[in-house]
């Protein structure tokens, strides 16, 4: 009934790790035709199936055992939660007899990830199972994506009853606005029109949508400059003039600026995140806030809304495009053109540079080559911490769908396995994960995954033997007291790669790293570049904590 399930939501491939109770189910998948990836650490099947669903945009599906390998999934679904990604997990329960009786590997699941999850479900019979299953995609896909759980006791597991799968769900309680409200569409269109200094700020509900289109016609009709969430990256291309880059904390001087002295701010599916707004009290002080977001209780809930509009971004868009019929674009155009010339001369100001010279690598021009030798053509999964910054400024996206990146939980380990969900979504596809010396031994066992799998996922380690992000608070704000941040005996990462059977590479000048990179795309496997990075490099722009997004150190 389980395997059957899976079929009828379309589902292709999942991610998981056997253990006893789920037993019967792998006994199923043996003999099924959905294809099974062996993870090595229950954690990595959650980033897995959540980079498989950030990548193709459909549900993510995780499968495992009971007790430790369900507490396993936590920060996976966590992470998922806090980014609003599509997921069902199933995890393995005791029988329903023994639960609450301390049994061996009995964990409490459904209590233990309710704040983490959009819903969860434990099965109590082998009859509800098709319609739970049918509700948790149904809940994981629509409204505000997100994680479901569903927990699987053994006896319900290895029961039977009649199969029917419901057509369609209703759930009482449960029913997301997609169409905006009219009235306050044209309130916000009439505001945006006398505008003079208009920025559109969008977030990952824009690609979560499937709007990226949308919003690049809607933009360019109005010619309004977008600032884009570190989620919200490749939601609109970052090569077009109009793009000012990423706000907040590691933003653009122009983009915080732009933001700061906006007089009204297109906020459309983004969720105000403290490392965007820095001090609430001086984020945008002048600014008419309008606020698109399927999920009202996101709305007004960090920053004070003028114009709110509860709908699914693509639906809202289609209604903002729909009314835009007599705008003018040369008379937009003249209209702005004062406020662009501003934005102009902010970016000549401070352009993003790091000054790369013959000696040592700078971490900024690996990320360069990366995007150059590329093509930009390619999947970038992050780590977290400098290299995800570093990679975020730096890589400039022009597509959705191809930035998988823990923006809200900020999971270090998150981004190796993520680029195995994604590359198992599209084998023929370069998918590279960008991670720290730090960040990629979380989830290094991973390795095995990719080599048995010929998954040919590329990693680029930006390595300064350093916990860097870390490291740079304390350089600015600690005195250089490098508490417990020193990584001087991190493994030999060529040897490691080679252990596992991968291909191992290394750069430790300027001039090794087209070599390397070339070297690594050319190669039909897995591969792990160790670029030696500057040790005490930093991310600049950056807002130092509590300070407002125009107040930035630049150096």
């Amino acid at each position: 009934m389980l395997i059957e399930c899976l079929k009828l939501e379309g589902v292709e491939t999942i991610f998981g790790y056997p253990g006893g109770v789920v037993l019967n189910i792998y006994d199923a998948l043996y003999s099924s035709d959905i294809h099974h990836i062996l993870v090595r650490h229950e954690q990595a099947a959650v980033h897995a199936a959540d980079g498989f669903a950030r990548a193709s945009g459909k549900v993510g599906v995780a499968l495992v055992t009971s007790g430790p390998g369900a507490t396993n999934t936590v920060t996976g679904l966590a992470t998922a939660y806090m980014d609003s990604i599509p997921m069902v997990v199933f995890s393995g329960q005791v029988p329903t007899g023994l639960i609450g009786n301390d049994a061996f590997q009995e964990a409490d699941i459904v209590g233990i990830t309710r704040p983490c999850t959009k819903h969860n479900f434990l099965v109590k019979n082998a009859a509800e199972l098709p319609g739970i299953i049918k509700k948790a995609f149904f809940l994981a896909r629509s409204g505000r994506p997100g994680p479901v759980l569903v927990d699987l006791p053994k006896d319900v597991v290895v029961s039977k009853a009649p199969f029917k799968y419901p057509e369609k769900i209703t759930m009482v309680g449960y029913n997301p606005t997609y169409e905006g409200h009219l009235g306050q569409i044209k309130k916000a269109l009439k505001a945006i029109l006398a505008a003079e200094r208009p920025v559109i700020y969008a977030g990952g509900g824009v690609i979560l949508s499937k709007a990226a289109d949308k919003l690049t016609k809607f933009a360019k009709a109005l010619d309004i400059p977008v600032t884009m969430t570190l989620m919200g990256l490749g939601c609109f291309p970052g090569s077009h003039k109009l793009s000012l880059g990423m706000l907040g904390m590691h933003g653009t001087y122009r983009a915080n600026l732009a933001v700061t002295e906006s007089d009204v701010l297109i906020a459309i599916g983004s969720r105000f995140d403290d490392r965007v707004t820095g001090k609430v009290d001086e984020f945008a002080p002048g600014a008419k806030i309008i606020h698109i977001d399927i999920d009202p209780t996101s709305i007004s809930k960090n920053v004070k809304v003028d114009i709110p509009i509860v709908g699914d971004v693509s639906a809202v868009l289609d209604q903002f495009l729909g009314l835009m019929g007599d705008v003018d674009g040369k008379e937009r155009k003249k209209h702005l053109a004062p406020w662009h010339k501003q934005v102009k001369v902010w970016e000549g100001e401070h352009k993003m540079d790091y000054g790369q010279g013959k000696d040592e690598i700078k971490p900024q021009y690996v990320v360069e080559q990366l995007r150059e030798i590329t093509g930009g053509d390619c999947i970038i999964a992050t780590e977290v911490g400098q290299n995800q910054m570093w990679a975020a400024q730096y890589f400039t996206l022009d597509k959705p769908h191809c930035w998988l990146t823990s923006g809200g939980l900020g999971t270090m380990g998150y981004g190796f396995p993520a680029a195995i969900g994604a590359q198992a979504a599209f084998p023929d596809r370069v998918v590279i994960d960008i991670a720290g010396d730090g960040s990629i031994q979380m989830n290094s066992q991973e390795l095995a995954t990719v080599v048995q799998y010929g998954l040919p996922v590329k990693i680029a380690i930006l390595n300064n033997r350093f916990l860097g992000m870390v490291r740079q608070w304390q350089e600015l704000f600690y005195g250089k007291r490098y508490s417990h941040t020193v990584m001087d005996h991190a493994p030999d990462f060529v040897k490691l790669a080679e252990a596992y059977g991968a291909l191992g590479l290394r750069a430790e000048k300027p001039s090794d790293v087209k070599k390397v990179i070339k070297q690594a795309l050319a190669h039909p496997g897995p591969v792990v570049m160790d670029f030696w990075v500057a040790r005490e490099e930093g991310v600049y722009p950056m807002v130092p904590a509590g300070a407002s997004i125009s107040n930035m150190l630049l150096a």
